[in-house]
């Protein structure tokens, strides 16, 4: 059996490694247009800003490397410009010109190319993607050439890490994006101390707004932005979003949505015998049922082992499972993750939906280091857990990895109460984060606690005149307690989510003009 793999890196490689572990004697080829088919493509924001020091801890394998453990035959520079299904052969372009390669299975993983708007001034050589290792080291020697000013275009993952990156090199750093606030996955209310670190870290960020030409300058680039601010740039990096990489194949007939490809629960595509993976394939989401690509190597790498399983062993292979979307970022002192949907997709989805706040340091609270981890989960009236995100100095991705792994086993909320965490004073509490969102979780499904939201700070103040009871404290822990009281008693009570660290956080940069507002009044 030939097994032919387009595109290397995380799905592709896993693909034809898993295949070589599970047929001897196959004979696998990879074909990678680019120069380097295995390197660390989440750690090239580290490289640009000298966390990394050498170029050469990007690459993970090597052709040789992999032809003296696995036997895999790998071609960079190989473009593969044409498919024909009927025939089983793809058209590989080389430096030496174009010939035709046949395959028995063929498995697509080409990925995703940045997402390039209409702007003009855009081909500048100022302006730059971080894609590739090629990308990372031209941003890097710009960086090291004696750049002072950064623009960033984009406040997702990436432009994100890589604002942080050139501030820590010493560069005035502005991120610019679009969307209401930076980390567009993120809620509101957790999105807002990511903002006020990155301040800290000396970063402009201005949200709401994007660029709308770039002027090429002599010695510097000015980005004009769509509120009509100029803001001087010695490099640019555009980090606006990808698109899944897929014209050739969708031109050979393979069935495509929204420019991505369509695959079934094993990663066979429309066409026999060409299966797909990674950032070019659309997934359902197993919340919302909405369909989007998932750029995300954790999932790519998963997806391409089942696809190897299902090549060799055919249907009785597992199932890709459908992704949650589990991510992470470091920003500064702080941790953003998340997992499963966001309130902005549970609303599009029309998912009704609560959402419980909680604030629990990450471990005991009298041993030294103590801190809080900022928690949004939401959940249905069933109690089933939709999604979860955390936001702190410590702790969060253990936290998040469990809600997580609940999420994928089908628990309820009031579950995460039973979960048997691992405790100790510098690790945990004896109720562990993650227990209590079970405790606060149950209480609600219950009719034990009532919540009220930040976001209702309106409608409260308005239903004032009805003498209705909306208490509030700095977490929420008090306020619980007051709310007990306060409806045993016969009052119309509710406790606000996540207490003032919730409102603060929700009202963003409007917190002081709201609340003295409040008081004025």
């Amino acid at each position: 059996m030939r097994i032919v793999v387009v595109g290397g890196v995380a799905g592709g490689m896993s693909c034809a490694a898993r295949a070589r572990r599970l047929d001897e004697q196959a004979e696998i080829i990879v074909l990678e247009r680019g120069e380097h088919v295995s390197f660390a493509n989440c750690g090239l924001p580290y490289y640009v800003g000298g966390e990394i020091a050498d170029r050469s801890s990007l690459l993970v394998q090597t052709p040789a490397s992999l032809k003296a453990a696995l036997d895999l035959d790998v071609r960079p520079g190989h473009e593969v410009t044409g498919l024909d299904a009927a025939a089983r052969t793809v058209t590989v372009r080389t430096a030496s010109g174009e010939t035709t390669l046949d395959y028995d299975a063929l498995v697509l993983s080409p990925g995703a190319t940045a997402f390039r708007p209409p702007i003009d001034g855009l081909d500048s050589p100022r302006v730059r993607t971080l894609r590739t290792v090629d990308d990372a080291v031209a941003l890097r020697e710009k960086v090291d050439g004696g750049a002072r000013r950064a623009v960033v275009l984009g406040a997702g993952f990436i432009g994100i890490e890589a604002a942080e990156a050139l501030a820590e090199a010493g560069l005035e750093t502005t991120v610019v994006e679009l969307a209401p606030h930076v980390l567009p996955p993120l809620d509101d209310e957790q999105a807002h101390p990511i903002t006020q670190e990155l301040r800290r870290l000396g970063i402009d960020v201005r949200t709401g707004v994007a660029a709308s030409a770039i002027e090429p300058g002599d010695d510097h680039d000015t980005v004009v932005l769509g509120d009509g601010d100029r803001i001087d740039a010695d490099l640019i990096v555009l980090s606006v979003g990808v698109r899944a990489d897929t014209a050739v194949f969708e031109a050979a007939g393979i069935e495509c949505e929204r420019g991505a490809i369509v695959v079934d629960e094993h990663g066979r595509t429309s066409l026999d015998g060409v299966w797909a993976v990674g950032d070019a394939t659309i997934s359902t989401d197993p919340v919302t049922g909405a369909r989007r690509p998932v750029a995300l190597a954790g999932p790519a790498n998963r997806a391409g082992r089942l696809i190897a399983d299902a090549i060799v062993r055919g249907d009785e292979a597992r199932r890709i499972p459908m992704p949650l979307g589990t991510a992470i970022v470091r920003v500064g002192e702080l941790t953003a993750a998340m997992t499963g949907a966001n309130r902005r997709s549970l609303e599009q989805a029309g998912v009704a939906h609560r959402t419980l706040h909680l604030h629990p340091n990450n471990h005991a609270g009298y041993f030294p280091g103590a801190s809080a981890v900022s928690l949004a989960v939401h959940i249905d009236d069933e109690g089933r857990i939709l999604g979860a995100q955390g936001v702190g100095r410590d702790g969060v991705d253990k936290r998040i990895d469990v809600i997580a792994t609940a999420i994928r086993g089908g628990l309820r909320v009031d579950d995460l109460i039973d979960l048997d965490l691992s405790y100790s004073p510098p690790y945990g509490q004896a109720k562990d984060a993650v227990n209590l969102v079970g405790y606060v979780g149950e209480n609600v499904l219950t009719g034990t606690l009532r919540l009220w939201d930040a976001r209702e700070l309106d409608e409260v103040r308005e239903a004032a005149a009805g003498r209705p009871v909306r208490v509030l404290c700095a977490s929420g822990v008090r306020s619980h307690i007051a709310h007990r009281v306060l409806e045993q008693a016969g009052f119309d009570s509710a406790s606000l989510s996540g207490g003032m660290k919730t409102l603060l956080a929700t009202l963003g940069d409007r917190a002081r003009e709201v609340l003295e507002f409040g008081v004025a009044e």
